[in-house]
């Protein structure tokens, strides 16, 4: 849970808060996300999804689509001594990020994104967010 705010340097790595590194671990996978934003995972919730993708069916052009999205831009990253990861380029060119970036805590993941893609998206969900909140019935919340 949470919600902080950093820069990225001009190498392309940002600091971690180490609320987030405790949970994600010194060795953690990055990947491309939903919302033009990054997914971080612990190498023990990884291989959570990892499974989970290995049981979607071949013959589904969607669900082979999304495990190519999502495979194909994963990484390990590791965290250095400061605190920061590497965000590799194709990452970085997928979630918009240039400078600053918003690192959040979502359940079982971490999602970077960057501050101009973050505060659109923040913006336009506050629109809607009460009728998402009547429609979580229907998803026994």
């Amino acid at each position: 849970m949470g919600q902080y705010e950093h820069t990225i340097d001009q190498k392309g790595r940002v600091f971690i808060p180490a609320k987030f590194r405790d949970e994600l671990g010194y060795k953690f996978v990055l990947t491309r996300g939903l919302d033009n934003c990054l997914f971080a995972y612990s190498l023990s919730e990884w291989s959570n999804i990892e499974a989970k993708l290995k049981t979607l069916p071949l013959n589904r052009k969607d669900a082979r689509a999304f495990t190519r999205f999502f495979l194909a831009g994963a990484t390990e990253c590791e965290i250095d001594k400061q605190g920061r990861v590497l965000i590799p380029n194709i990452l970085r060119e997928h979630a918009k990020i240039e400078k600053e970036v918003i690192i959040i805590g979502v359940s079982s993941r971490v999602e970077i994104w960057s501050k101009e893609v973050w505060m659109e998206y923040s913006n336009n969900i506050d629109v809607s967010f009460e009728d998402v909140a009547e429609h979580l019935d229907d998803l026994n919340i």
